[in-house]
């Protein structure tokens, strides 16, 4: 199937790669469905999300364990249910980043990661009751800490 995209012009997809994200992503309730580009690019880390239903709609995200290697949270009953998740090897969890004019400002959202059940291809954003994460955390901050 084409796939207008916001980056990458027209590309080609299979339907079987297009996530469900059945309640959409706060903000964006009427997207629900999205694909991940950038998948088979390992020399970066950054990745898009982009929606399947509106072409200029797309998220940078990456895998939160690249910056904050002790990031770990607790998956409420009602998202494991929702996204029918078995096994935690089933999971992907990857952050929302924000791309300012300033990059050394880049940041990334640990509040609210974008959980992906790879079995079923349903995903979700959750809001998670933690104090220690926030919506904007620096990135170039985090990896600092990390070298210490």
């Amino acid at each position: 199937m084409k796939l207008e995209t916001k980056y990458y012009g027209v590309v080609d997809i299979e339907e079987k790669s297009i996530l469900n994200f059945n309640e959409g992503i706060p903000g964006f309730e009427d997207y629900k469905k999205y694909v991940l580009l950038g998948e088979d690019q390992d020399e970066t880390v950054f990745k898009w999300l982009q929606s399947v239903e509106k072409p200029d709609l797309a998220f940078v995200i990456i895998n939160p364990f690249y910056i904050k290697k002790d990031y770990e949270f607790d998956l409420e009953e009602s998202a494991i249910q929702a996204l029918e998740i078995e096994k935690p090897e089933d999971v992907k969890v990857y952050t929302i980043v924000v791309v300012p004019e300033d990059v050394s400002r880049i940041s990334v959202n640990l509040r609210a990661p974008i959980i992906i059940n790879q079995k079923n291809n349903k995903g979700m954003q959750v809001i998670l009751d933690r104090e220690d994460y926030s919506v904007r955390h620096y990135i170039l901050e985090l990896l600092q800490c990390q070298k210490q």
